[in-house]
């Protein structure tokens, strides 16, 4: 079957056209999608085999309506489905004169009373949706529209279109409705193409009495099951947000008594260093040791609050991180030089290795010496003496690897997916107290996160550990970054 258009036409004009016409409505897809179902329902019950002109969205939930009453009614209905081609593309010269639109079944048509109708990109149907039912005993159309509205774009100047807009819906049974957009569809048919209904098929006025009481009852009760769905996939929606608001509660709890817990300790130190501190057979040199012990507490209770500070404002100014380009060269001597004393105070030998040479890297605004700092302290501070502490920076690919390693106690495997959790502290069989708030390799990675840098840790116990960064270069910029200059 070939059936071409001599001209482009919109349903939804031809229906506002006609003497007082329905008036639209507006309603949402939901509804619309109940509509269809109703009438699909009445058609099967009722087994009327009818002339169907369709243009439906592609989505499987649409298409499968057709489908069914297909599958139902049989090869004695027809069905006309419009639909945009967006890769269609006219040759040149071919009816460009007088602008015809080509119709013509598809070669993949499941069936041959299916045709499919490809419409080119700039059809006036392009905005519409809407289900035709032609038939001696019913007749009916189902029409939704979306309007464009336009509203100017102050910066660019251009005009952009809503597509959240609500659809204005028409359905009537109105035989000189129905026959009105027949008739213009009739008229535009090209002289060789296939009639689409026999020349003496007239719309009847109104249905049935009892074909309309059946179509309400079953528009109701498809309304009511989609009103249903919608209340379920809601509700299913509200309690997936609480449960994900109870859960960021309950680590917010865990958190905070993790927090205290970490607080208590040294208070609990400082609290038996001042009782022990009041006994009057006190001799110096004890006095001194719990002097010594009060000053180590405090600066311990001191880091714990000031990571903890500092976490809290990295998770609140997440959105506002702000980076810049920095070069290592400029940074790692600085620090290396500044613990110089505490390594040969030791007898650590500690060296670098950063070559001026390397590219500039993208880092949170004035981190990049904390993120130094916090991983050197912490070579120093788990390498015996005698040890040795090297840094070492070197170019690779579209990162800078900055490598701290050293010849420290080493840390147990089981123990390395831990070490970047909050207060975790590494354990070790020796009787020495590192100290330590737990939080210095928390904090790095998460400033390393925000620059779309990384963190990776080697070691083995008892022969070091070796902590390898990799920073983005200029000419890598990070996807934070890449995105927010897009917008």
């Amino acid at each position: 079957m070939n059936v071409s258009l001599a001209k482009d036409l919109s349903v939804y004009q031809l229906v506002m056209g006609v003497q007082a016409p329905p008036k639209p409505l507006s309603l949402s897809p939901a509804t619309l999608l109940s509509l269809v179902r109703a009438q699909i329902d009445l058609l099967i019950e009722q087994q009327i085999a009818a002339t169907l002109w369709v243009k439906l969205p592609p989505d499987k939930i649409w298409q499968s309506e057709l489908a069914r009453y297909q599958s139902s009614v049989g090869a004695s209905s027809l069905i006309y489905s419009c639909q945009i081609d967006e890769s269609r593309k006219r040759e040149a010269g071919e009816d460009k004169e007088e602008g015809r639109l080509n119709i013509s079944s598809s070669p993949s048509s499941p069936s041959s009373n299916y045709v499919p109708v490809h419409l080119p990109p700039d059809s006036q149907m392009r905005r519409e949706n809407f289900l035709m039912v032609l038939s001696p005993q019913f007749c009916s159309l189902i029409l939704a529209h979306r309007p464009l509205k336009k509203r100017k774009n102050q910066t660019s100047g251009k005009v952009n279109t809503n597509k959240n807009q609500p659809l204005l819906i028409i359905t009537t049974v109105e035989g000189r409705v129905i026959q009105q957009v027949l008739n213009s569809i009739q008229q535009a048919i090209a002289p060789e193409s296939s009639s689409i209904l026999p020349a003496s098929f007239i719309c009847p006025t109104v249905p049935q009495p009892a074909l309309m009481n059946q179509l309400l009852a079953k528009q109701l009760l498809r309304q009511d099951e989609i009103n249903r769905q919608i209340i379920t996939v809601r509700t299913n929606k509200l309690e997936q947000q609480n449960q994900e608001l109870h859960n960021k509660e309950q680590l917010k709890d865990e958190y905070l008594k993790n927090v205290c817990q970490e607080l208590r300790i040294p208070l609990t130190h400082m609290k038996t260093a001042l009782s022990l501190l009041n006994s009057p057979n006190l001799k110096p040199p004890q006095r001194q040791r719990y002097l010594q012990m009060l000053n180590t507490q405090c600066d311990q209770q001191n880091s714990l609050i000031t990571g903890f500070l500092e976490l809290v404002q990295l998770e609140q100014n997440f959105d506002g991180t702000t980076l810049e380009l920095v070069r290592l060269s400029d940074i790692v001597p600085g620090v290396v030089s500044t613990y110089q004393p505490v390594a040969q105070e030791k007898g650590i030998m500690l060296a670098y290795t950063v070559p001026t040479e390397l590219p500039s890297v993208w880092c949170v605004t004035g981190k990049l010496r904390q993120i130094v700092i916090n991983l050197l302290h912490n070579s120093l501070k788990f390498t015996p003496n005698g040890g040795q502490v090297w840094v070492r920076a070197r170019n690779q690919g579209d990162y800078v690897q900055l490598e701290f390693r050293d010849t420290g106690i080493g840390i147990a495997e089981n123990e390395i997916p831990k070490i970047f959790d909050r207060f975790y502290r590494v354990r070790t069989a020796a009787t020495e107290d590192y100290g330590g708030a737990g939080l210095g390799l928390t904090i790095v990675q998460q400033l390393l996160l925000r620059c779309g840098g990384s963190i990776s840790v080697k070691s083995k116990l008892s022969e070091g550990s070796t902590f390898t960064v990799q920073l983005a270069t200029a000419g890598n910029m990070p996807r934070a970054i890449a995105t927010e200059n897009e917008l």
